[in-house]
């Protein structure tokens, strides 16, 4: 699981910076014209953060891993797609209805900080 989480953070961060720079260049006259500035720049900005903490959960699971780890990793890289991808598509294409889909990923992210403290309290070292 270690290699895992840090490989899929080094990609999905890459991604992430580079979705963020082709938003704020590339299509800012488009989210500007569709009020969802905003919306992608938040889409990015929860993209990045879940990103490096898919790093941190790889350098956990190579201290020991746990079922917890294993779905915190997980949750996590469904959270970014779930999540950062609905804002994306909905702030370019105007996919009203991916605004439904979007805490779907939140979810992923709350299952994956929720899983890392259930590891973290369930350790028998201080």
């Amino acid at each position: 699981m270690k290699k895992t989480a840090i490989v899929a953070g080094a990609i999905l961060g890459f991604l992430g910076v580079a979705l963020g720079a082709f938003g704020a260049h590339a299509l800012e006259d488009l989210l500007e014209a569709n009020g969802y500035v905003d919306t992608y720049e938040t889409g990015s900005r929860y993209h990045l953060i879940h990103s490096l903490f898919l790093v941190v959960l790889g350098i956990l699971a190579g201290q020991g891993e746990s079922r917890w780890l294993k779905i915190a990793i997980y949750a996590t890289i469904i959270g970014i797609v779930i999540f950062a991808g609905s804002l994306y598509i909905l702030s370019t294409l105007n996919i009203k209805w991916l605004g439904a889909v979007t805490p779907l990923g939140g979810l992923g992210f709350l299952t994956a900080w929720i899983c890392l403290l259930i590891h973290t309290l369930s350790k028998k070292t201080s």
